[in-house]
């Protein structure tokens, strides 16, 4: 079948005004506004149908009949033209180490030939592969490599523990796993493959495990199941066959599963699409940061995390951009480190986190008197709302008042921004996502459901019309996906954020309203950081809520029941935290842990969460009526303990 080639550009907005016309063009017409966007990308046969949907099943369902590759719109469609241009430049964790370009051609090659390795080992379109790896070329391959055979990628940050990859694995029914010996991260080493082997023997689904040799680190490799990456890449060499046809996929057929934390303790799949997501991540990162040819764009996100599969591995490639890909830390070896990259690579376009704002603030301004940013014209923000004082620094020190900031608001559910300024267009305004972007429809609703009209107003954030870069399904329990985002206001897709829409119509997200917290621009459930205290053996019960935290935006502050607990607090205390990086990872070791005797309670057993939030934020003076708990003395104990 013949590849259809359309125009290759996303029309460019100019002007504030021209945002305003195309907006109310992709909300009037919201299918001809998708099918013009698509037009822009590589398909192998065109759709019959643009959108059929409903919010109460959920059922959506973006340019059916259309047939796609991703990886064709990714790399294929630049090879004439631009196959020599760089498609990922990657800086390893140790500056001393030689940095490595792959041009598009070379990327090209190389998931060609990874995919060959995967059809050998017996992967097949369908199939989900596990991918547990350190921030190298080869990770952004091997997902580009499952999505060029039409398997199925499900990507676990390298800081997750054996216990959440199992999980995972599991909850996927994954054959296959893509791994490493090790991973560098700042001074530290991560033993992958050590933790991929803990992980395995609760998983007997995995048949193969594939090994990249990164750190040199002396690992157990198993016969008939184990297989080292660089042999596997040999074999195909000998066999003198490096290209691989792309497999024709369904717009509608499982592009990726990634995992996200819930207000239950499991964490739940995101299943994300091939037409919609590709649509959607192109159409958003070209729109949102205005992306030219040949700019050099860093985003210094983990490919385990959506952020990395959006805006690293599929909206750049989608538009030819040029991606720094950075495998280290910000700080490490030290607090400059991100500047240097920015310096020797003349960085067009940054996009980062406030945790690492604010980190970096944290260092004092001398760090950054002695860089050249001087090739920054547009700086991004991602993961949390970005604070003022955040802002402002970014905006001076980084920007010099020359960048715009383009402050996205989006989701792991959402596939790509959804409100976000749109570069030299948007007039901005500090620590508002601004508007949304054209095709996106929000709206403000109180807790009954109800809309709230006009400006300088709050409310529950919902979309009340699909977008294609929006999840399916959660794997294997649609059911979830259902309650967890469609149930709480009919017809409409409830983000689970708080949101003021200020007198311009900017929408500002204020937090979480579920109980889910946001530590370093990742969402963690608190019902699995309260199951993974609840594993030490001297707990009883705990409760876990957020609290400001001037680098992560929100810690973990974890109220813990532990009766029998050794004499030593503070030795409780790092087991517990330990018990916790055991079971989830690092990411979610609570930063405060208060022992109480007991929980505020109602009489039905329900935990007062507000009031513990209130205790964890140090705003003790108004908690509201107590006597209707089953102990309202326990608050009191509470609140005189209160770290």
């Amino acid at each position: 079948m013949t590849n259809l080639r359309y125009q290759f550009k996303i029309m460019k907005i100019t002007s504030f005004d021209q945002y305003k016309q195309v907006y109310k063009h992709s909300v009037e017409q919201p299918e001809e506004f998708w099918a013009g966007i698509a037009e822009t990308f590589q398909w192998k046969k065109k759709w019959d149908k643009v959108l059929e949907w409903n919010f109460k099943e959920p059922n959506v369902k973006w340019f059916q009949g259309g047939k796609l590759n991703i990886t064709e719109s990714c790399l294929d469609r630049h090879l004439e033209k631009d196959g020599d241009r760089a498609a990922i430049i990657w800086e390893p964790n140790d500056p001393k180490d030689e940095h490595r370009v792959l041009t598009y051609k070379q990327l090209h090659e190389k998931v060609c030939q990874f995919a060959n390795v995967l059809k050998n080992n017996g992967a097949k379109k369908g199939d989900r592969i596990c991918i547990y790896m350190p921030m190298v070329p080869e990770l952004a391959i091997a997902v580009l490599a499952c999505a060029r055979i039409g398997a199925i990628h499900s990507v676990v940050f390298g800081g997750f523990s054996a216990q959440s990859i199992a999980d995972r694995i599991q909850d996927a029914s994954c054959n296959i796993v893509i791994t490493a010996d090790g991973s560098f991260r700042g001074n530290k080493e991560v033993p992958l493959k050590s933790i991929i082997d803990d992980a395995l023997v609760q998983c007997p689904t995995v048949e193969r495990t594939i090994v990249l040799t990164r750190t040199r680190t002396p690992v157990a490799m198993i016969k008939g199941r184990d297989v080292w990456w660089e042999d596997e890449i040999k074999k195909v060499e000998t066999q003198g066959n490096p290209s691989c046809p792309a497999e024709e996929m369904d717009a509608e057929d499982m592009l990726f599963i990634l995992y996200t934390s819930g207000s239950t303790g499991k964490p739940k799949g995101v299943v994300h699409t091939c037409g919609g997501y590709m649509v959607y991540t192109g159409y958003t990162f070209k729109t949102a940061f205005q992306y030219e040819p040949g700019e050099v764009y860093f985003c210094t996100a983990d490919i385990g995390w959506i952020t990395g599969h959006s805006y690293i591995a599929y909206g750049p490639l989608t538009q030819g951009a040029t991606s720094v890909m950075f495998e280290g830390i910000p700080t490490y070896p030290s607090p400059g480190r991100l500047w240097e990259i920015v310096e020797k690579f003349k960085v067009n376009i940054l996009y980062t986190a406030p945790t690492a704002i604010r980190s970096l603030m944290s260092f004092g301004d001398d760090v950054v008197k002695n860089k050249d940013l001087s090739s920054l014209t547009k700086l991004g923000s991602v993961g949390e709302p970005i604070n003022e004082e955040a802002w402002h620094w970014f905006d001076e020190k980084i920007g010099h008042g020359n960048c715009p900031i383009i402050d996205t608001w989006w989701q792991t559910e959402t596939g790509g921004f959804m409100i976000s300024p749109i570069a030299n267009v948007t007039p901005l305004k500090p620590s508002f996502a601004t508007l949304p972007l054209p095709g996106v429809q929000p709206i403000l609703v109180d807790e009954y459901g109800k809309e709230i009209e006009g400006n300088g107003v709050n409310g529950n954030l919902c979309i009340k019309f699909p977008w294609p870069g929006m999840l399916r399904t959660t794997y294997g329990d649609h059911e979830r996906c259902r309650t967890t985002y469609f149930s709480a206001y009919e017809n409409l897709y409830f983000t689970g954020d708080g949101c003021m829409r200020d007198e311009n119509g900017y929408y500002r997200i204020t937090g979480r309203v579920d109980d889910v917290l946001n530590v370093s621009g990742h969402r963690i459930g608190t019902a699995e950081v309260e199951n993974a205290i609840n594993m030490h053996s001297s707990v009883v019960e705990s409760a876990v809520v957020g609290y400001p935290h001037d680098i992560k935006g929100q810690g973990v502050y974890a109220f813990v029941v532990c009766p029998n607990k050794h004499e030593d607090d503070e030795l409780t205390r790092k087991d517990i935290v330990m018990t916790v990086a055991r079971i989830i990872g690092a990411i979610a070791k609570p930063d405060k842990i208060q022992f109480v005797s007991g929980l505020p309670k109602t009489r039905s057993g329900k935990i007062m969460r507000r009031i513990l939030r209130k205790v964890a934020e140090g705003d003790t003076s108004n908690l509201g009526d107590t006597s209707t708990l089953l102990d309202p003395a326990v608050v009191d104990e509470i609140k005189t303990g209160a770290l």
